[in-house]
């Protein structure tokens, strides 16, 4: 190792490269990481936390709304999308100085600036110096996916989202998954007009059928407009500034904002990942075996830019296994089955294994739990929406397959559900624990 300069070279410092480089540097290894944005990435800088906040902002829209209900007398209310905005970004810079804070406190040493890929132990940084390794992890991550219509260039992605200087009143939202459900609750609580645009008919693929028709079923109730089977024609910007924009099979939309949110795709561009001669999937990702190694031996990648699982937990998993392997003495792979998620959407959906259509292709057969109620609080605040809970079980053995549900709070309960599931418990397990009564999650040990 001593003929390099480091025994690790990390390009790019969010999620998964911070811990890979923070655990390989605990076990002795001589580690640098080169950011050309802010350390923390995607998920702290301009995804997943920052919009969580938005997202507890737009929930007191509907609990000083509820509170009225319970003797609350509210009055005065204002709305200021500025103060809530740089409140939010003013977290992030604290988290951008803890990451930081981080890998300088592990002897990590830092390069503010853009390296590339120009050998397979040699990186140049913009400044042209060059830097050798024994071992390089790419860990740049995925950025959003932008259509290529005419017009395109006046839309925003949820990069630009965190820094509007107002919200918009009319917004239509391109894209079916999480980020765009998200963005719709978010947006819609705040009072604007919400259009969410999909090119297929259905939201959130991957998610059970019954939970994400009941998201749809609720979001239309609340205003939320849709319009499936739409591809963008062309986005033109009119004179007031609004912009109208033209799709198949549906009218033109006149809207102030248009929000993509139509994926990510991974960031490769410029890496020098041709030159190296790393290889890369059908989808543009960089081809990886089960511990994150590329066709070249002494270059990995993990997070996003390998497009397996574009969650944050996954990348971390995937950095610290990366790290425990090479620098720790300990082989470790990531175990990609059971993997819990969750929308932050209006209601929130989460879900952990098989779905249920997933779990009838691959046994035939399976037996279903569920419960369809009307949370308390809503009873009390005059609030029709009613939380759904399953469980997809295997008919034989009455395994848990699968966890699905929509609801107040489900993500915080969904987090402990899956380690049932993971544990491969049985219905019965969770027939035999007693209930926490009242609350919502009791639903789970009631399921009939």
């Amino acid at each position: 190792m001593a003929d390099y300069d480091y025994d690790l070279f990390t390009i790019g410092a969010g999620s998964g490269g911070v811990r890979a480089s923070r655990v390989a540097a605990a076990h002795g290894a001589r580690v640098a990481v080169a950011e050309e944005h802010r350390v923390g990435g995607t998920c702290v800088i301009r995804g997943c936390v920052p919009k969580k906040m938005l997202v507890y902002g737009a929930h007191f829209a509907e609990d000083l709304e509820d509170a009225t209900h319970f003797g609350w007398e509210i009055s005065g209310c204002t709305f200021d999308w500025k103060k809530l905005r740089d409140n939010v970004l003013s977290d992030v810079d604290r988290l951008n100085g803890l990451y930081t804070q981080t890998l300088e406190n592990n002897n990590v040493e830092i390069y503010h600036q853009r390296a590339t890929i120009t050998g397979p132990n040699e990186v140049t940084l913009a400044s042209g110096e060059k830097k050798t390794a024994r071992y390089i992890l790419i860990a740049t991550g995925a950025r959003p996916h932008v259509p290529s219509c005419p017009g395109h260039e006046h839309g925003i992605t949820s990069n630009e989202a965190f820094h509007l200087d107002a919200i918009p009143k009319r917004v239509l939202i391109a894209g079916a998954g999480y980020i765009a459900n998200e963005f719709a609750g978010i947006f819609h609580q705040f009072r604007a007009k919400v259009t969410l645009m999909n090119r297929s008919d259905q939201l959130l693929r991957g998610y059970d059928e019954s939970v994400r028709d009941r998201l749809l079923q609720i979001s239309l109730t609340k205003g939320i407009d849709f319009r499936f089977n739409a591809a963008f024609e062309k986005i033109e910007k009119q004179e007031d500034g609004s912009l109208l924009v033209f799709m198949s099979n549906h009218e033109p939309l006149a809207v102030d904002s248009v929000l993509f949110a139509t994926g990510r795709v991974p960031n490769i561009e410029g890496l020098g990942l041709e030159s190296a001669g790393v290889r890369l999937t059908d989808r543009g990702a960089i081809e990886v075996d089960e511990n994150s190694r590329t066709n070249v031996p002494s270059i990995y990648a993990v997070g996003d830019v390998t497009d397996r699982v574009q969650l944050t937990p996954v990348a971390i998993r995937e950095g610290q296994a990366f790290a425990d392997t090479l620098f720790g003495n300990k082989p470790t792979t990531v175990d990609y089955s059971c993997i819990p998620s969750a929308v932050f959407s209006h209601p929130p959906i989460a879900g952990v294994g098989l779905t249920e259509a997933q779990a009838t292709q691959k046994f035939g057969s399976v037996k279903v739990y569920t419960s369809d109620f009307r949370p308390m609080k809503n009873v009390v605040a005059h609030r029709n929406e009613r939380s759904l809970y399953k469980m997809v079980c295997n008919v034989e053995t009455e395994k848990i397959l699968g966890i699905h549900m929509i609801g107040p709070d489900a993500p915080e309960i969904m987090q402990v559900a899956a380690v049932a599931v993971k544990a491969g418990l049985t219905k019965a397990d969770f027939d035999a624990t007693v209930a926490i009564h009242p609350t919502m999650s009791e639903e789970m040990v009631l399921l009939k």
